[in-house]
This record gives C-alpha cells, structure tokens and sequence, in this order.
C-alpha cells in the first residue's frame, strides 16, 4: 500500500495493560465511524505496513484500545509513536458543502462573483484557524476556511465558492514596494 493512497487515522501513542494491547489516538472529526477497524496500516521504516486488528475497545471518545491478532512484545514495541493509516477508498463519500482536505487540493477559491482567488496548493490544519493556501498571479493566498464563507463546494467542475469578507483579497494583491 502507498501512502498516496491513504489518509492518516491517528498515531499509536502508548501500551495498555500488560497484555499487548495499545492506543490509538485518532486524529478524526468523527470517531464513530471507526468502530469496527479490521486493519490499519502502521507507518514503519517509511513504509505502511498492515497489522490485524482481533479486538478493540474505546478508551475515550477519540482513542481506541487494540489488541493485533498475534500479538507480542516485539510487535508492541515497534508500532509505538507511529503514524496509522488507512486507504483513502475507506473514506465515507462527503457531499454539499462537506470536504476532506486531500480532495480540494487542485481546486480553484471563487469569489461570489466568480472571480479566482488562486488555486489550491495545499491546506494548513497545523493552527487553530486551518486555511487554504493558494496561488495567484504568482502571490501566495490565505484563505481561512471557515464553514459559514462556503457557498459551494463543485467537484465536478473542481471550485469552491466562498464569501469573503471585504478586503481580503486586498491584503495579497496590494503590490508591494519591491514588486513595482
């Protein structure tokens, strides 16, 4: 399996018990659907390799308890403080105005006018605020996401249209003193 091909689920963060099982922090608005995970795939040496899941249990509301079929120390102890992935045809199919980060990138940001604000080069979820970045005439745009702005989100035609306050585009457009 790529990881291309995958979304990351979580990280595994520590033993439980002395029995062989371990937490997995998932990194997910919805937990729930994650109930009944048969396998994951761990990240180990750059690789994703899968482990088999014979029982799991919440421990919190975003952490599940898992015991891998053929369980040991050794296998315990290489999957802690690795990244969890799974493939990305698992994810549920979002509609409206709902999206997954990876399945914007590409898109172009429009105005409620249709004008571009840049295209989607990638997505920071590493801040409070998450924000779109995207490029236009050369600039870097910031575009918070924000759910209220969504107006429509086209996957057909690659778009989101969003209702920017006024100015924002301002902020990036202005040219600065070195670029006259």
């Amino acid at each position: 399996m790529r990881k291309e091909d995958c979304y990351f689920l979580g990280k595994i963060t520590r033993r439980h018990g002395l029995s062989g099982n371990v937490i997995l922090k998932l990194d997910t608005d919805q937990p729930e659907l994650y109930n009944k995970l048969e396998s994951i795939f761990v990240e180990i040496n750059g690789l994703l390799v899968p482990f088999f899941i014979e029982k799991s249990s919440w421990s919190k509301s975003d952490a599940l308890n898992i015991f891998f079929k053929n369980s040991s120390e050794a296998m315990v102890d290489q999957v802690l403080g690795k990244s969890v992935y799974l493939p990305l045809a698992t994810l549920p199919k979002l509609s409206g105005k709902q999206f997954y980060y990876h399945e914007v990138i590409g898109f172009t940001i429009l105005d409620e006018e249709n004008n571009s604000c840049g295209e989607i080069e990638s997505i920071n979820d590493q801040t409070a605020q998450h924000y779109f970045l995207s490029r236009l005439n050369g600039k870097e745009i910031v575009v918070p996401i924000i759910k209220d702005w969504i107006l429509e989100v086209n996957r057909e035609e690659k778009f989101i249209k969003m209702q920017l306050p006024e100015g924002l585009m301002d902020v990036f457009l202005v040219p600065s003193k070195k670029d006259e």
